[in-house]
C-alpha cells in the first residue's frame, strides 16, 4: 500500500506537461525587415554580395522547384539545406549584425537563437560538447564494466556480480550514450528527423534515469517491486515519445516533461544521499545541485555570446563533469555493496 503513491507519478508528469501554453512566433522571424530579406533572397538567389547557390536554377534541365540537395551526392543530402533555409540563415545573420550595431540584444528566429555555423556544423560548440560527453559516458560505462567483472569478486556458483543493480546501470549507460550521440548529431544538423531522434532519446534516457533513481534510493531488489515502479513510468514516457513523433513535435511540452523528470530524480538522489550518508554522498549532492542548476539555465534560455555560446552550450559543458562524477559514484556504490554482501556470506 505504501508504494502505491508512485503510481500517481505519470499522472502528475502528464498534468504538468499538458499545462504548457501554445508556442508563439519568435520575435526575430516576426521582424518585417527579416521577412522582406528572406522573400527577396528567395526571388533573386542572392543577398548583397552573397550568392545562395541553393536558389540557383539548375542548368541540366532539372525542375527548379526541387530541393537543391537532390542534385548533390548522397553523402551531402543529409544536411537538408535548401533555398529557404539558406536564405533564412543569411538574413538572420544580416539582421543580427544590424541589431548589434544598434546596441540591441539578440532575438530568436523560428524558435532558436542565432548561432554561427562552422562548415557543415550548425551549432559547432554544442555538437563538440555533446560528442565529448558521449566519450565520457562511454569511458565511465566501460570502467564500470571492467570493475565489476574483472576486479570485484563474482558469485562462485553463477559467475554473476554481487552488485544487485548491475543490469540497471548497463541499460543506463546504453541509453545515456544513445542520447548524447543523437544530441551531437542534432546540434550538427538540425532537421526534423534529427530533432525527433534527439528529443525521443533524451526523453527515454531521462525516464529510465528516474526509474533507476527510485529503485536504488528505495533499495528495491525484487522483480515485483521493480515492475510496479517501472511500468507506469515506461508507459508515460513511451506515450510522450509517440506523441512527439506521430502527433505533434511540441518543444515546449517536451521541455516541461523533461524538466519535471530531471528535478524529481535529482531531488530523490540528494535526499537519499543525506538520509543514508552514503560514502559518495558529496558527489551525489554535487551532481544533484549541478543538474538542477543546468535545468534552470536551459529553461532560462540564455542568449548567445560571441556567435557560438548560448545557455544550451553552458549546460552541455557542465554535463561533462557531471557525467564523470556520476559514473564515479556508480563504481563506488558497486564496490560498497559488493563488499557488504561478501562479508555477510562469509
Amino acid at each position: 500500500m505504501g508504494r502505491r503513491p508512485w503510481l500517481l507519478l505519470p499522472l502528475l508528469l502528464l498534468g504538468l506537461g499538458l499545462a504548457s501554453a501554445a508556442a508563439e512566433a519568435s520575435e526575430g522571424d516576426a521582424d518585417p525587415l527579416y521577412k522582406a530579406c528572406v522573400e527577396q533572397c528567395q526571388k533573386t538567389g542572392s543577398l548583397k554580395d552573397t550568392s545562395i547557390k541553393h536558389c540557383m536554377v539548375p542548368t541540366d534541365g532539372t525542375p527548379a522547384d526541387k530541393s537543391w540537395y537532390t542534385h548533390e551526392p548522397l553523402y551531402l543530402q543529409w544536411k537538408e539545406w535548401n533555398c529557404k533555409s539558406e536564405c533564412r540563415y543569411h538574413c538572420m545573420m544580416e539582421r543580427e549584425n544590424e541589431r548589434t550595431q544598434l546596441g540591441l540584444q539578440p532575438v530568436k528566429y523560428h524558435g532558436k537563437w542565432p548561432l554561427k555555423r562552422a562548415s557543415v556544423f550548425q551549432e559547432p560548440l554544442s555538437a563538440a560538447l555533446s560528442a565529448l560527453t558521449l566519450v565520457v559516458q562511454f569511458n565511465g560505462w566501460l570502467s564500470f564494466f571492467l570493475l565489476l567483472y574483472y576486479r570485484l569478486p563474482l558469485r562462485p556458483e553463477t559467475h554473476k556480480t554481487y552488485y544487485e543493480y548491475t543490469g540497471l546501470w548497463h541499460v543506463y549507460g546504453l541509453l545515456a550514450m544513445n542520447s548524447w550521440f543523437w544530441s551531437a548529431i542534432y546540434h550538427s544538423c538540425d532537421t526534423v528527423w534529427t530533432e525527433k531522434l534527439h528529443f525521443s532519446s533524451a526523453a527515454a534516457f531521462l525516464g529510465y534515469s528516474l526509474i533507476l533513481a527510485i529503485l536504488r534510493t528505495l533499495n528495491l531488489r525484487d522483480e515485483a517491486s521493480r515492475v510496479m515502479v517501472a511500468a507506469p513510468i515506461l508507459a508515460f514516457v513511451t506515450t510522450h515519445i509517440l506523441y512527439l513523433n506521430f502527433y505533434q513535435l511540441d518543444k515546449g511540452l517536451n521541455m516541461k516533461v523533461c524538466t519535471v523528470i530531471s528535478i524529481a530524480q535529482f531531488l530523490l538522489w540528494a535526499l537519499w544521499a543525506v538520509v543514508t550518508r552514503h560514502p559518495s554522498r558529496l558527489k551525489i549532492i554535487f551532481v544533484a545541485i549541478g543538474g538542477v542548476v543546468s535545468v534552470f539555465l536551459e529553461a532560462y534560455d540564455i542568449p548567445p555570446r560571441w556567435g557560438y555560446v548560448d545557455g544550451r552550450a553552458i549546460c552541455l559543458a557542465v554535463a561533462i563533469l557531471l557525467s564523470y562524477l556520476w559514473w564515479s559514484f556508480a563504481k563506488e556504490d558497486a564496490e560498497m555493496r559488493t563488499s557488504a554482501i561478501t562479508k555477510k556470506t562469509r
